[in-house]
Formats: C-alpha cells, structure tokens, sequence
C-alpha cells in the first residue's frame, strides 16, 4: 500500500529539467525569456546577462540548480572581493532574483532559494552635476574648426537640453524631432515615448547641424538614408559608446572634472530645473522615470547645496 502511494507521488511531482544543465546553456534560454516574453530593452537584457556571466564564473562548472540559499550568500561575498559597489552588488542579487524565478518557471528547480537573498545596505549618493559657469564652457567646447564640431555640439545642446539617457540620444529619429514645436519625442526604457520640450540654443544647434553637416554623414551612408538624428562618420546611428567618449573629449576640453558622464548632463538638467522652481512631478515626466522617488534624489542635491552655504557662512556651523 505504501508502494503504490510513493509512486502515484513520483508521478504527480513535476519533472524537473537536466539538473546538470551548464550555466552558459541556461544564461542563453534565460535571455531569449527576456526578449519574447518580457519584450526588456535591449540594454536591460545586456545588463542581466553581465551579471549572471560573474555568477557563472563563481559557480565554475557547478549547475546554478544545485545551489542554496547558503551558496549563493557566498556568492555575494565573491562580489565583493571583486571590490564591487553597494549598489552594483544589490543589482546583481536582482538579477540572481529573476533567473531563479525563471528556473522555477522552466521546472528546473522546486524551490527558490535567492528569494532569502538579502541585498546591502544602499546610501543613496548625492549625483554629481554640473555648476551653470561649467555648463557653459561644456557646450561650447565644440568650435566649428573642429571636423564634427556641429553634430557634437547639437548632441551636447540635445542631452542638456532634455535630460535624455544616452541611449535615447543614440536611438533619436529624425522624424521624432519636431524643431518648429520644440519638442522631441524620447523612447526609454520599456519603448515607453514621452514628449520632452527643447530650447531655443538646441533648436539653432540641431537646425545648424541639419542644415550642414548631417547631409554630409548621410552621404557616407551605402545604403538607404539613416533614420537617425545622430550619424557617425559612416553614416550609421552613432553608437552610446561613441557619445560616451565624445563627452570625455569635450569635458577635458572645457577644463571639467573627468567624472564627467552622459548621466552627468542628465542630473545637471533636472537639477537645474529644481532649482529653478520647476515641479518634481513634471521633472519625473521629462525624465521618464517610472516613481517619484526616482526623482526624489534631486531634491537632495538642493539640500546639499543649502547645508554647504550654511557650513560656509554661518557663524556658529
């Protein structure tokens, strides 16, 4: 009797995948889950990826279904040996987080042991902006003797001007620059477009660049015209690394610290937006992001400022 109820058991339990799976095997199963069904970015796929390629290399050989909750503690301690950010380390457990759900999904794994998984303590850090005097030289450290000046000019002028990522710069169309309107129409993260309203200096600055140089980059172009606002040399869409680099270039230039990022324009913008007395609620809009609290950080780059001029001045600070 005993018998025939452990196999009615065997068989109602559900068949668990090839527990000896690679993990590389499992990494390219997870990402195409990534792109069909949960329709991620591009760049957010990429990121998962890095991630679970540094798990792969702590779990050497192992299966990432045999692990536990112990296991994969050990696991953040290899993270940081690897002296790797607070922050950067909490992705990672995030990420760790999906692929176990997804193994659970796959029935490869009954259990999921990374949902125990804690992640460190995060500061939020005070991002780095821009003063407006430094803004100035950034943007104008372009000059016309310079073979791209005006299409690295309208991108610096584009990026301050709406707060957009580098790589909604990189993917702009043309046909989503309205000029006349002032506005472009930005696509991030999750293809979600929103409307983001530009000046007067970065409308001259694209039309000057339309007008002169563009036609020159599109001519480079083998095939049928670039669809994209910002062409490389080739003709081609320029690439979010290649905006990177342009930025360092220009930044040096201007005589600007080389922390200097694309995210650095992004936090300038907002950040001088606060200060100017524009709403958080319409600054999260042009931003895109998804919370308020996103947002929010913002707020603390004003109360930074508030405590330096209290440090500096106040008699009894």
């Amino acid at each position: 009797m005993a018998v025939s109820k452990l196999k009615k058991l065997k068989q109602s339990a559900p068949e668990a995948a090839n527990p000896v799976e690679t993990m590389a095997g499992w990494i390219e199963r997870y990402t195409v889950y990534l792109r069909s069904e949960c329709h991620l970015a591009e760049n957010t796929v990429q990121a998962y990826r890095r991630d679970l390629e540094h798990m792969k290399e702590w779990l050497h050989g192992r299966s990432p279904t045999a692990m536990s909750i112990s296991d994969l503690g050990d696991f953040a301690g290899f993270l940081k040996k690897k002296k790797l950010a607070a922050t950067s380390i909490s992705r990672h457990i995030v990420a760790i987080r999906m692929f176990y759900k997804f193994l659970q999904l796959e029935s490869a794994i009954a259990d999921n042991p990374a949902e125990l998984l804690t992640t460190p303590k995060v500061w939020q850090r005070v991002p780095y902006v821009l003063s407006i005097s430094q803004i100035d030289r950034f943007l104008t450290a372009p000059q016309r003797f310079d073979q791209l000046g005006l299409r690295d000019r309208a991108i610096l002028e584009l990026m301050y001007a709406t707060g957009c990522r580098v790589s909604e710069i990189s993917d702009l169309l043309v046909a989503n620059v309205h000029l006349e309107e002032g506005y472009c129409l930005a696509e991030g993260k999750g293809s979600k477009q929103r409307m983001v309203p530009l000046g007067e200096r970065a409308v001259e600055a694209i039309t000057i660049y339309l007008k002169e140089q563009r036609p020159v980059l599109a001519a480079g172009r083998q095939f049928a015209e670039s669809p994209w606002l910002i062409l490389s040399r080739s003709g081609q869409r320029m690439r979010r690394e290649a905006i990177w680099e342009l930025i360092k270039r220009y930044a040096l230039r201007a005589g600007i610290d080389s922390e200097v990022s694309p995210h650095t324009l992004r936090h300038s913008f907002a950040t001088h937006l606060l200060g100017g007395g524009a709403d958080l609620r319409l600054i999260q809009e042009m931003l895109g992001h998804a919370s308020i609290q996103t947002t929010q950080i913002y707020t603390q780059v004003e109360t930074s400022k508030l405590k330096k001029v209290h440090n500096q001045f106040h008699p009894r600070a």
